[in-house]
């Protein structure tokens, strides 16, 4: 069964414990973090000092996603903080794979994300390298934004690629899940799903992720 992340970027803030601890009672499997800089996209979000808070409240999956332009820099104190996976993205590596052995020295998990506009063969030749390969179906930033459905051939290619690397590397897809695109991605081959809006804006956490599974 499909793994659902729920992005805190919805969550209500003011009360970020409560959230996290009621999609983990309504069925969640991992909690999505989403760090933003302000400079690799147009939006501040979170640093290590919430994560090691929100870290307090829950023990699942933390899944962390630095959508920031010197991730390597912050790699240790996001992984002090108590993240068990680090995502980061192609774009902003100048040595992919020295930047991946780097945060792998953090004791975490790795993840790589590509950007909807980004071809396969960019990150190609190191998927056999990381944990995880983040798609990104809306351009990263902001909450809320639609289903890119031009992203569902590159989903096809990649879970292709990481089924012939014979290792268990997760294929995780965010932006724009609700029901109905959950089971397109889900059927290109996507095994994690983030959702943020379609979970914290409903009215029942637990049958929002359970039509997301």
């Amino acid at each position: 069964m499909v793994l659902i992340a729920p992005s805190i970027l919805s969550a209500d803030f003011s009360r970020l414990g409560e959230e996290i601890k009621a999609v983990e009672k309504a069925g969640a499997d991992w909690i999505h973090v989403d760090v933003m800089d302000g400079h690799f996209v147009p939006n501040i979000t979170i640093g290590p000092v919430v994560v090691s808070k929100i870290r307090k409240t829950t023990k699942l999956f933390f899944d962390v996603h630095l959508m920031i332009k010197d991730p390597v820099k912050y790699a240790e104190m996001f992984a002090k903080a108590g993240s068990d996976l680090i995502t980061i993205h192609a774009e902003v590596c100048k040595n992919l794979k020295s930047d991946i052995k780097k945060i792998k020295e953090t004791g975490c998990k790795v993840g790589i994300s590509i950007n909807p506009e980004m071809p396969v063969k960019i990150i190609e030749d190191i998927i056999s390298d990381v944990d995880l390969v983040l798609v990104m179906s809306v351009h990263p930033g902001f909450g809320g934004q639609s289903f890119i459905s031009d992203v569902v051939p590159k989903i096809r290619k990649i879970r292709d690629i990481i089924d012939k690397t014979g290792k268990k590397i997760y294929l995780e897809v965010d932006g724009g899940i609700n029901a109905k695109t959950a089971k397109i991605a889900k059927d290109a081959g996507a095994d994690v799903l983030v959702a943020g809006n379609y979970v914290f804006a409903s009215k029942n956490y637990k049958e929002a992720i359970q039509s997301l599974k």
